[in-house]
């Protein structure tokens, strides 16, 4: 039934914001934008080794029951060296929401609360780079998530900006 991580998406008030934050986190720019009513809606990066996609939504969009705390699943990212990205994140205004913890052998994590109110986890993860070494490397055409008949630019991400 679950086959994958498509796509992990996190809610912005301020979506301007939220983009330049993490265009300056991660040192690209966002492959996808849309606009309503002439304001950001969505952003979505593709990052990592298998250029998974990091979505952000104006959090107009979100459901009702969404408290306004920290809050919702932790989603652990692979990094070569936990300390440095932790100490990154925080140097860019994240907040401390769980130092770095040795989990086991080849396990380390830790995660901050971005500037947006959004649970971000890094990790240092063996298992994942033995299995990444099993694998060929994937990278996919920037045509291979698009419906067909779809162009690039001008798909729709499967949420409805509807309030």
């Amino acid at each position: 039934m679950l086959r994958g991580l498509t796509t992990v998406t996190f809610y912005a008030d301020d979506l301007t914001a939220a983009r330049r934050w993490y265009t300056e986190l991660l040192g690209i720019e966002p492959y996808f934008e849309r606009e309503v009513e002439g304001r950001p809606a969505y952003i979505e990066f593709r990052i990592g080794d298998y250029q998974h996609e990091l979505g952000f939504v104006d959090s107009r969009y979100a459901p009702s029951d969404r408290s306004d705390g920290v809050g919702g699943a932790t989603i652990y990212w692979h990094v070569d060296d936990v300390k440095a990205g932790f100490e990154r994140l925080l140097s860019l205004g994240a907040s401390v929401h769980q130092q770095p913890i040795e989990r086991g052998p080849g396990f380390v994590t830790a995660s901050v609360v971005d500037p947006f109110g959004n649970v971000l986890g890094i990790m240092y993860n063996q298992h994942y780079l033995d299995v990444l070494g099993r694998l060929r490397p994937c990278r996919p055409s920037p045509r291979a998530s698009l419906a067909p008949g779809v162009r690039p630019g001008r798909h729709a991400p499967p949420y409805a900006f509807v309030r």
